[in-house]
């Protein structure tokens, strides 16, 4: 897909999240919304060799998803390109539903248990140093949250993969600034945050998480990189990216909105895909 389209993709996941946290009055919608980008870039963008048809497929790319309660994203990526049926949606959270609050390997297109915050990397790692070990020619891409990066297991899965020299890892931090209830500077300071991870012996790029030509190049030059370090590329995002009251919000880290509250998010975020040209977004709001 070219930009525009990944753009029109981008509005119409976003409907798509906030119909499923709707329906099933759950969910942590502006986490989900802040990396819309980024999950659209990789899964749409050429950057992610998976296979809907065959999710076990023994060459894929592997997707850790280590913000796991971010996962509304992910589950409309994943029903959208096939893992699954997108009637799977509409039972989010609902007993014996096929999607839980947090991803589960037994999901099609799901590699790795997240619900606990901080283990993302280091599973990410020990996948990517079986690949070296075994010769194999696939990467292993993980999403992190900057909040979870206040935990010490997050720096020793940093040591672990430069010690390693996984080039063939590569991670992202969806850098909104906002943990569950606080700004993350408020609680433990990460800051200079692409200074720490280049102390740690990753290469770092920092982007705009939005920005789908900037996701594009960096994810674009992956596979020319020649250096022996882990990438980590630190993508500044908004929190409720799309809706201007969950935006930057400390309030709304898994609130559903309510009342007058949903209509105004139908209203903006079918603004929003008006404005990139989505038909299909916008049959899709009307039903919300």
């Amino acid at each position: 897909m070219n930009v525009q389209a990944l753009e029109y993709k981008a509005a119409e996941l976003r409907l798509h999240i906030l119909r499923t946290a709707l329906k099933a009055g759950k969910g942590h919608v502006p986490p989900a919304f802040s990396w819309v980008e980024i999950g659209v870039a990789l899964f749409y963008g050429g950057h992610l060799h998976v296979r809907p048809h065959d999710p076990t497929w023994e060459d894929r790319d592997r997707f850790i998803l280590s913000k796991g309660h971010g996962c509304l994203t992910l589950y409309a990526i994943l029903a959208d390109l096939g893992f699954f049926s997108k009637t799977e949606l509409d039972n989010f959270c609902a007993p014996g539903s096929l999607l839980a609050g947090h991803p589960d390997t037994h999901i099609p297109g799901v590699e790795g248990i997240s619900g606990s915050l901080g283990h993302g990397l280091g599973v990410s790692a020990g996948l990517a140093l079986g690949a070296k070990l075994h010769s194999c020619p696939w990467k292993v891409v993980t999403v992190m949250g900057d909040g979870e990066c206040q935990e010490g297991s997050v720096w020793e899965a940093a040591m672990f993969a430069s010690h390693h020299q996984l080039h063939n890892l590569v991670a992202i931090i969806d850098r909104n600034g906002l943990g569950a209830t606080s700004y993350t500077e408020n609680n433990v300071a990460l800051e200079p945050f692409v200074s720490k991870w280049e102390a740690f012996g990753w290469d770092v790029v920092y982007i705009n998480g939005h920005s789908l030509e900037e996701l594009s190049k960096v994810l674009q030059s992956i596979g020319q990189r020649t250096s022996l370090k882990p990438l980590m590329i630190v993508a500044q995002t908004v929190k409720g990216k799309g809706v201007s009251f969950m935006e930057g919000s400390v309030d709304w880290h898994h609130r559903i909105p309510n009342g007058e509250k949903v209509q105004e998010a139908i209203r903006q975020l079918t603004d929003a895909s008006s404005s990139s040209g989505s038909a299909v977004t916008m049959e899709m709001a009307h039903g919300l």
